[in-house]
């Protein structure tokens, strides 16, 4: 096994709240030297992509003089890090506070429940508008009515565009500018709402419903993150489900970018149950830690830490709505399930990202554990450690997961989140009953350019704790 002091991302003796209720936030601040040794250190020793760096390498420098004066040669550690990575990693990350990210990883953050995507004009310029994909409940937003589906396309006035989003929509309150798109044509409505950021701490589990439709139960769950905090209530939804008697399931996973391994682990198993003790998937650690550190996941029949046993459904067909926000457990799930059951997969691709991360503190190796953090700084790494395989060895799927049925959202006409005649989740129930799909005008799809959780700490972010 793996050693258990190593993947440490959740402390035993302390939560996320109460860590950050206990931090003492008075600290002598330490040198850049000091931040940039913990860095190249992590790197050098679990970075999955270490060979493609030849500063990495543990013969890299002919003296010790020789590497402080590497470390020296970066003015911040964010330079360093960017520096170290490989051409390939789009998803490791670098943080000056680890308090915010342990809370964003645990679905804490700073939200007017208003989550969003961003799309360019038809026009292709530079201008961009946004959509309401979804409205956290008991949020601010949800407060002010908002619904899906609403458009809009300024933010305090300013026209949004390419270079401004993110200082505009960053703000802890801002006024969003409604307008309407047909499909050509953004038209502001001169309306405006105000909205306000506070702290959230979001669920994952966003809709379940069960339909009976031309006499088959179809289960429907829409998911929007692998939170491991609400595993329970998840492993719940699968005890209605079963309650139910369903004998088809749509699982929503269009806006989830990821999060927990074991969760995802979780989730199969719900799916499945006949696959117990078998191959989820397989990691495929840097040459120097592959022989002590890798180990099979695999499907499970009880939630861990003497939690429940596992509702499974015993199910051998899964129909998967995905978007291009789909990433990283969200994929696990996907393909860990493809060599054992039929995955029907429904929209467009996904992310491309196989490989899982855990935290690193400034502590000594092997651990680089929380407990044993240098107190003079909060930097902190999620790097990419390993890369995951399915049972049938496949992975590098770095272009996504390709859907079997390919639709695309219709701005101009979303529907509703677990509204049969939605056109993502109707396509899947004339799947699964035969019936016809309602018909869909055909659009060339406009151009994505991000959302509301690409700026938030841990986004996409696939991640293991032990």
């Amino acid at each position: 096994m793996k050693k258990s002091l190593l993947l440490l991302l959740l402390i035993t003796s302390c939560s996320f709240i109460s860590c950050f209720e206990d931090q003492d936030d008075k600290f002598t601040p330490a040198s850049i030297s000091d931040i940039n040794n913990f860095i190249w250190r992590g790197l050098n020793f679990f970075y999955v992509y270490k060979g493609d760096t030849a500063e990495l390498a543990d013969d890299a420098f002919a003296s010790e003089s020789a590497y402080n004066e590497f470390l020296d040669s970066y003015a911040t550690p964010e330079l360093l890090f960017d520096y170290l990575k490989a051409p390939q990693d789009r998803f490791s990350i670098i943080v000056d506070d680890y308090i915010e990210l342990e809370n964003a990883l645990a679905g804490i953050t700073l939200s007017n429940g208003m989550e969003y995507g961003l799309v360019y004009y038809p026009n292709n310029g530079t201008n961009v508008f946004g959509y309401v994909r979804y409205v956290l409940p008991n949020s601010d937003a949800s407060s002010k009515g908002l619904e899906r589906g609403l458009i809009f396309n300024t933010v305090d006035g300013q026209q949004l565009n390419e270079n401004n989003f993110s200082s505009l929509l960053s703000a802890d309150t801002y006024r969003i500018g409604l307008a309407t798109f047909d499909g050509e044509t953004v038209e502001p409505t001169g309306e405006s709402i105000e909205l306000t950021k506070e702290e959230y701490q979001e669920n994952p589990i966003y809709q379940t419903q069960t339909f009976t439709i031309n006499g088959q139960k179809i289960g429907y769950l829409m998911y929007n993150a692998f939170t491991n905090e609400y595993d329970i209530d998840l492993n719940n939804v699968f005890g209605q489900f079963k309650s139910d008697g369903i004998t088809d399931l749509v699982l929503d996973l269009r806006y989830n970018g990821g999060g927990s391994v074991k969760t995802a682990t979780y989730l199969a198993s719900m799916i499945t149950g006949q696959n117990t003790g078998q191959v989820f998937y397989s990691e495929l650690w840097n040459d120097d830690r592959q022989a002590e550190y890798a180990e099979d996941g695999l499907f499970v029949n009880s939630i861990a830490g003497g939690g429940p046993g596992i509702n499974s459904l015993n199910l051998s067909k899964v129909y998967v709505l995905t978007s291009a926000r789909t990433a990283s457990a969200s994929e696990l799930v996907i393909n860990g399930l493809n060599p054992y059951i039929e995955v029907i997969q429904i929209g467009t691709n996904t992310t491309g990202k196989f490989q899982a991360s855990f935290l690193l503190y400034d502590a000594p190796a092997p651990n680089f554990s929380r407990s044993q953090a240098n107190p003079n700084h909060r930097y902190a790494m999620l790097p990419l450690v390993f890369k995951t395989a399915n049972a049938a060895g496949y992975t590098d799927y770095n272009d996504g997961l390709v859907p079997a049925i390919e639709i695309t959202e219709d701005y101009s006409n979303l529907g509703s989140i677990g509204d049969p005649t939605e056109p993502l989740l109707a396509a899947a129930i004339a799947e699964i009953t035969g019936l016809p799909a309602p018909i869909r005008r055909s659009r060339d799809p406009l151009k994505l350019l991000s959302d509301s959780k690409a700026a938030q700490l841990g986004n996409q972010i696939m991640y293991i704790e032990k």
